[in-house]
Formats: structure tokens, C-alpha cells, sequence
């Protein structure tokens, strides 16, 4: 027995690995396990840097933190970016799907309405039948 694949499968196994990879860093990113650890290491950068009796090698303000942050920013947005359009080609994929199955079950509830109505009238005239057989005997 065949099984087949949903479009979500579909869609990831034509995934190239730069797609996967910018939906492994947006999904990293956009977790509040890397916000936990992006701030303990902030914190510790800071104190480390106002605590440190005789190496500063980022005194305040920070500049070389600054720095990393811009660093990361400008490497985080356009992949984030990559991922929300992957994810909007996602979405527009289960939409199509989900139109196409709903006019599958549409056409198939619309057989099955016709097979009970062809039901109903056969019933219907089996009665009229039986009931014209009776007014004769009658």
C-alpha cells in the first residue's frame, strides 16, 4: 500500500539546504531559549567588563557589544526575512490544498445527495406503487 506524501513533506523535501538553514536560525532566533541565553551572555559580558580588575577588553559603553548586536542584526534580518516568505509560500500551498480537498468533498457530498434523493424517489414511488395496488383491491 503507497502512502502519500502531505504537502507539507512535499515542500520540505524540495526545501534547498540555504531554505532549511534560514528556517533552523529564524526558528533559533525566534525562541525564548536563545533570548534566555543571548541575555545571560550580555550579562556576563557587562559584568565581567565593569568587574574585571586588569583586563577591559570592552569598557564601557560597550562599543565592542554594540558592534556584535550590528553584527548579528544585519545577518539575522534578511534570513528571518527568508523564512517569513518561505513560510508565506507555506501557507499559500495549504491554502491550495485545502481548496482542492474542500472541492473534492464538496463534489463527493454533492454525489451522495443525489444518490439519497434517487433513493427517497424510488421509495416513494414503491409507496404510491403498493398503495395504487391497494386502492384496486379495494
Amino acid at each position: 500500500m503507497a502512502t502519500d506524501k502531505t504537502w507539507h513533506q512535499k515542500h520540505k523535501e524540495s526545501s534547498s539546504f540555504g531554505q532549511r538553514l534560514a528556517d533552523s536560525v529564524a526558528n533559533g532566533m525566534g525562541s525564548w531559549r536563545f533570548i534566555i541565553w543571548q541575555s545571560v551572555i550580555v550579562l556576563a559580558w557587562m559584568v565581567l567588563n565593569i568587574v574585571a580588575w586588569s583586563f577591559h577588553w570592552d569598557v564601557y559603553p560597550f562599543i565592542l557589544l554594540n558592534l556584535v548586536f550590528s553584527t548579528q542584526a544585519a545577518y539575522a534580518a534578511p534570513i528571518i526575512m527568508m523564512a517569513q516568505n518561505r513560510q508565506s509560500d507555506r501557507d499559500r500551498i495549504q491554502a491550495d490544498e485545502d481548496f482542492e480537498t474542500n472541492k473534492k468533498a464538496k463534489q463527493e457530498i454533492e454525489e451522495l445527495q443525489k444518490r439519497l434523493n434517487a433513493i427517497e424517489i424510488e421509495k416513494l414511488d414503491k409507496i404510491l406503487a403498493l398503495l395504487e395496488k391497494m386502492d384496486k383491491k379495494a
